[in-house]
């Protein structure tokens, strides 16, 4: 998901730097967009380097590139890419240009140019926002659909108290995530999510593992930061790039995965085991590599079961396991719900062509105690959101019981 950040000129320029941050940390990915007047306040070079992006400054290129057609499109481009626009803060002159249709530079450009929802904050001087010129905008803009963060009241810089100024950043980031459909249900819980294979040591060079690439537990970890959690992340050896905001233990072997869970445990509300943890480990691994000479032999011993382990030790968490099948998919899922004592599992048949490992699709069956929910073929994400609805479920059935 990924949204254009327009910075107008004003002392609060500043505070756009920690939204870029705060959007990052539930996952969303921020384009800055800095009018002229916003590069007097902040230099550009902060917020290529919090975003990670191309921060555009002007309608076409600098003075020393050669211009050409992609520059002279470049909104056109933006508009298409972004899922909303966030102007933060915005000017009593950007404001106006929003309202009066006025495309002079690139900021009001991309806003004729998108059809993606609009969030604006404003922030000025009081005698500005109070204005009927400015009122009378604001309210053109609102009739069009775009969301307006009123300012707060208090000291100002230009020396004034009252409304004006930039409303605070949480408030500006619920307002876009809002905009963006992304519920902020888990706001306050803190959820600790295992995911990618572990490695089980043969000799200094070989071990045994799965083929599981963790795309599965990653997206669950960003769906859970879009929903406002706090995120655990306990991963084994993956490719995939994790998400902004995680706080991210690296493991291994499935004894390091268990160390790092349980000592998580007590700081989780909600806890998701969707890492594919090796069931069998090398007696003895071999402490030099082994050379080929002929059949190898090698004898294995069970490793620890963390999901059953995480069952007996929590408190008031809940517990949701998956389980990769390939035959009685639905029995084998059911016997393992009750036996360790899970809230839910969450269980795919990996038999199956294009679905589960190593791969963006997925398609699964959750089952509660009390309910079976299917869910047909479909992205990794959405499966994880599907997921994360049916924690929700049990969330609210708990606080009524109680």
């Amino acid at each position: 998901m990924k949204i254009a950040l327009g910075v107008s000129g004003g002392i609060a320029a500043y505070k756009a730097a920690e939204i870029v941050r705060l959007l990052q940390d539930r996952g969303v990915r921020v384009q800055v967009i800095m009018t002229e007047a916003a590069q007097q306040f902040v230099r550009p070079l902060t917020f290529a380097a919090l975003s990670g992006e191309k921060v555009i400054t002007g309608m076409f290129t600098a003075d020393a590139e050669e211009p050409n057609i992609d520059s002279a499109v470049e909104h056109i481009a933006v508009a298409r890419s972004i899922d909303a626009l966030l102007v933060a803060p915005a000017t009593a002159d950007t404001v106006a240009k929003f309202a009066q249709g006025i495309a002079s530079d690139f900021l009001s450009t991309l806003y004729l140019a998108t059809t993606a929802p609009v969030v604006l904050a404003p922030a000025m001087n009081v005698n500005m926002w109070e204005h009927p010129a400015t009122q009378a905008n604001l309210e053109t803009l609102r009739k069009r659909g775009a969301r307006i963060v009123a300012p707060g009241e208090g000291y100002l810089a230009c020396g004034m108290t009252g409304p004006g100024r930039l409303a605070e950043n949480e408030l500006i980031v619920a307002a876009i995530l809002e905009a963006l459909g992304v519920s902020q249900d888990l706001a306050g819980e803190t959820v600790l999510i295992t995911a990618g294979p572990t490695r089980e040591k043969i000799d200094p060079v070989r071990y045994l593992s799965n083929r599981s690439s963790g795309r599965m537990g990653y997206a669950l970890a960003e769906a859970a930061l879009r929903r406002g959690a706090r995120v655990l992340l306990v991963s084994g050896p993956t490719a995939v790039k994790p998400p902004s905001g995680a706080e991210i233990t690296s493991v291994e072997s499935a004894a390091q995965m268990r160390e790092a869970v349980l000592k998580l445990l007590p700081e989780a509300s909600i806890v998701i085991k969707a890492a594919a943890v090796a069931d069998y480990r090398v007696k003895e691994s071999a402490g030099q590599k082994i050379k080929r000479a002929g059949p190898l032999t090698l004898e294995l011993e069970p490793t620890a079961d963390i999901l059953a382990e995480l069952a007996q030790a929590k408190t008031s968490q809940i517990i949701v396991g998956f389980a990769a099948e390939t035959q009685n998919v639905l029995e084998n899922a059911r016997k393992k719900l009750l036996a360790k004592s899970l809230d839910a599992i969450v269980v795919n048949d990996v038999s199956q062509e294009g679905v589960g490992f190593d791969t963006d699709r997925n398609a699964v069956t959750i089952l509660t105690q009390d309910e079976v929910v299917e869910v047909p073929e479909t992205s990794k994400w959405e499966v994880a959101q599907r997921v994360l609805d049916q924690v929700q479920r049990l969330r609210k059935q708990r606080a009524v019981l109680k």
